[in-house]
């Protein structure tokens, strides 16, 4: 049964600074906030590009549909498409000054290194003695130029964030 909340989906937004760009994006800073503990745990399971839940792809339609989340589409220079969430209300005070400081240090960071990172912690979770290598595995295409070191100091970063559950130590 999905639990759709469009709340859940427009907070994520707000404490990125008011914009997200990309559902892959989105997915993965959901992703990392439920196992750190910062947010309610939708279902997640591993698709294609990593950590995905039907419940935000859900609750993000909705949003948009009947809440405060804009989406946009776009062209991409490559052909496809692709979905910048927005939302136009920012409370006045701050109630969650560390969730809102992971989620920009995520939403930050390069979509690819986000995916990767989120995509390692993924099998880590799931007792992946080595989940770089099979991170490395799943994605040889994006592991390239960089991007799997870029991974790993992102998670780095973020686990310097103090959170109620940590990051699991495989930056």
């Amino acid at each position: 049964m999905s639990q759709v909340n469009p709340d859940l989906v427009e907070a994520i937004v707000r404490d990125a600074g008011g914009e997200i760009t990309g559902q892959t994006r989105l997915q993965k800073i959901a992703y990392l906030l439920a196992v750190t503990g910062l947010d309610d745990s939708p279902r997640f399971a591993y698709r294609n590009d990593g950590p995905y839940s039907e419940d935000v792809a859900v609750s993000a339609k909705m949003g948009s549909l009947l809440g405060n989340l804009n989406k946009e589409r776009r062209r991409a220079d490559w052909g496809g498409t692709y979905s910048i969430y927005s939302v136009n209300y920012q409370p006045e005070n701050d109630d969650s000054p560390v969730r809102r400081k992971f989620v920009r240090t995520a939403a930050a960071a390069t979509s690819v290194a986000l995916e990767l990172a989120a995509s390692a912690v993924f099998p880590s979770h799931e007792g992946c003695k080595d989940p770089w290598a099979e991170t490395e595995r799943r994605k040889p295409e994006k592991v390239s130029d960089g991007r799997l070191d870029q991974a790993r100091r992102l998670l780095a970063e973020l686990k310097q964030i103090e959170v109620p559950k940590p990051l699991p130590d495989i930056a």
